[in-house]
């Protein structure tokens, strides 16, 4: 089975947001992958993005990872996390959310059989029978 972690997130964001909260990403900025300002990373390597509809623009959350832009500082910045580097998301008001563990990166499944390449059955034309060959069309009455 894939991962619930995604689904979680995206709920609990749903969930905070209805209710009228700030949502809060703990993420693990020294997971591979993630792109996030590294003058706001504590020394522990997390930051916590607010992802509020407020907050950002072109929130996307998918199965695999979470991005959106926002600004810090006044600059504007892409932010992407891929889903296992989430830490938790909670509610700013009152901390209601829930925490998660560092996850590693899914790998790609490997190949169960080595893979034989397939024989093409189209003909090969050579290159000098193309150049001495005349053409074939003729005029028709």
């Amino acid at each position: 089975m894939t991962s619930s972690k995604p689904y979680m997130i995206k709920a609990l964001y749903d969930w905070i947001v209805d209710n009228h909260c700030t949502p809060y990403l703990l993420v693990d900025s020294l997971c591979d992958g993630v792109l996030v300002p590294q003058q706001y990373v504590n020394k522990d390597g997390q930051i916590v993005l607010n992802i509020s509809p407020s907050a950002v623009m072109g929130l996307d959350m998918s199965l695999e990872s979470i991005g959106f832009n926002a600004r810090f500082g006044g600059v504007p910045m892409d932010i992407y996390v891929p889903c296992y580097a989430v830490v938790g998301i909670y509610a700013k008001e009152n901390g209601q959310g829930m925490m998660f563990e560092v996850e590693t990166p899914p790998e790609p499944p490997k190949p169960k059989k080595s893979v034989k390449p397939v024989k093409d059955s189209t003909p090969t034309v050579s290159p000098k029978s193309a150049e001495s060959s005349k053409p074939s069309l003729r005029v028709v009455k």
